[in-house]
């Protein structure tokens, strides 16, 4: 097995071991990058050098338990996440050369815990899309077939991680954009409970919806991020100030008499029959496991998809005001006066989707509307809750599929009302801030993963993980593209 093949898990265990040193790990990464990133474009930019000294400097600690939990191990951001003295621009022209001063939350985290920055991925533009074809730089192709997406917004995290160029990536999910591309990309894809990781230095696009997770190869490696990522952060106002478990603990325990809620509603007009039929056989996977398997109902699921764009783009729209040409950011050459600069700013700046959802947000925010369209959707998402709610009474886990089919090809979806249908069964999830996991289930056409959304009740991500990891131990590993 090449290095760059090994889990987090295997990866932690050889570099504690002393049998392979942070910077051999590195050179195995970066090298990994140079061979398939042509092929994939899967990032916006690499940090090789300061890579390669950061986990030279961890050779000696690493070997000695020193260093943090993740010491020499490589990994990649999205690029809407802050980065101090590195780019971060949301794969928008708008933010083109914007270097923060400062790290988000959770790359401090990981700092603390050893492990190192190689790159920073592509996504959809403000990580509005669910394809990556929404970028201002390039288009991200799916690792298992280059012909298609891999999903969005999170793409190029969950193709760096399918491409086995690191051992994890970290992705932030809105309305199912680590989960998808975790479907589509065939790897695990975490969505934890909305405040239990900061969002401190995530640029925002909806923020009573954004949150930030882990894409890895295996669902105990997703734990192992998790435990690094999470905690109350002061600096995070909708930060929940509760202790954080270790998510690993308990993760191989069986889940002999689990409930699992099927709702029949995840499985109507739109579901492709491979996909339907990758859940049935994951459905039967769980009774063999002695897990209690009921079809149930959530009567305003078909209300979730229109409450969520409206939401979101509101959200969106005042989120992003603040990109005006003025503070930071590009600014237009050619303008006749300051309401002028503003006009030209953005119209040059932000690509055709950026613009579309804020003139989205701004009509239902409008006076007129605000009540007809905005007020309403905060009253459907109240609906959701408290349906969901209902559900965790009598259910641990809530089992769906995590997109219709697999991964379509680039350029197939020209129509947004087609694009934004895909995210059909993630978007509840982010309306009632729950926890939720993406896993590999099977394949469909072509070989493509199909993936596998198990939902939790809220700061019950450790349930979910251990069911996943239940299933995936059970149905053996998902084979990795060999690029």
């Amino acid at each position: 097995m090449e290095l760059y093949e090994l889990t987090l898990k295997q990866t932690i265990e050889k570099i504690r071991s002393g049998e392979v040193k942070p910077s051999e790990l590195m050179q195995t990464a970066i090298d990994r990058i140079q061979t398939v990133e042509p092929k994939v474009d899967a990032l916006n930019q690499t940090e090789f050098d300061a890579a390669m000294a950061k986990a030279k400097g961890l050779d000696e600690k690493a070997t000695k338990g020193e260093g943090g939990v993740l010491a020499g191990v490589p990994y990649i951001l999205k690029d809407n996440m802050c980065t101090e003295g590195l780019k971060t621009t949301c794969s928008s022209k708008i933010l083109g050369n914007f270097v923060p001063p400062y790290d988000a939350t959770v790359v401090e985290k990981l700092k603390n815990q050893g492990a190192v920055l190689v790159a920073k991925a592509n996504m959809d533009e403000f990580a509005m899309g669910s394809s990556t074809e929404n970028s201002a730089f390039k288009k991200t192709h799916n690792p298992f077939d280059l012909s298609r997406v891999p999903g969005g917004s999170s793409g190029g995290s969950a193709a760096a991680v399918a491409a086995q160029m690191v051992p994890f990536a970290l992705g932030s999910d809105t309305g199912g954009s680590i989960r998808q591309p975790a479907a589509y990309c065939g790897v695990v894809g975490l969505k934890p409970t909305y405040g239990r990781v900061s969002r401190y230095g995530l640029i925002a696009f909806g923020s009573s919806l954004d949150q930030i997770g882990p894409l890895t190869k295996t669902v105990e490696d997703a734990g192992i991020v998790l435990n690094a990522i999470s905690g109350y952060d002061a600096k995070d106002s909708t930060s929940l100030n509760e202790a954080a478990p270790d998510f690993t603990k308990d993760i191989n325990r069986d889940i002999k008499g689990l409930k699992i809620g099927v709702p029949r509603e995840y499985f109507g007009e739109g579901l492709s029959r491979e996909a339907k039929a990758g859940i049935e056989k994951a459905i039967e996977t769980f009774k063999g496991l002695g897990a209690v398997v009921e079809e149930t109902s959530l009567p305003t699921f078909d209300y979730a998809l229109s409450a969520y764009y409206i939401i979101s783009s509101a959200e969106a729209a005042s989120n992003l005001s603040r990109f005006d040409g003025v503070k930071y950011g590009y600014r237009a050459e050619k303008f006749d006066d300051i309401i002028d600069l503003y006009k030209q700013t953005r119209t040059e700046g932000f690509g055709a989707e950026v613009k579309r959802r804020i003139m989205l947000g701004n009509y239902v925010l409008s006076s007129g509307y605000y009540d007809a369209y905005y007020l309403k959707a905060l009253k459907v998402r109240t609906l959701i809750k408290n349906d969901v709610d209902r559900l965790f009474e009598k259910y641990d886990v809530i089992l769906s599929p995590t997109a219709p089919s697999v991964a379509f090809k680039a350029g197939e979806k020209e129509d947004p009302m087609a694009m934004y249908l895909i995210d059909i069964y993630t978007v509840p999830i982010n309306l009632c801030g729950l926890p939720a996991v993406s896993i590999p289930c099977g394949v469909g056409e072509g070989g493509m993963p199909l993936g596998m959304q198990l939902i939790g009740k809220p700061l019950d991500e450790a349930t979910i993980l251990r069911a996943g990891n239940n299933f995936e131990k059970a149905r053996g590993a998902f084979a990795l593209p060999r690029l």
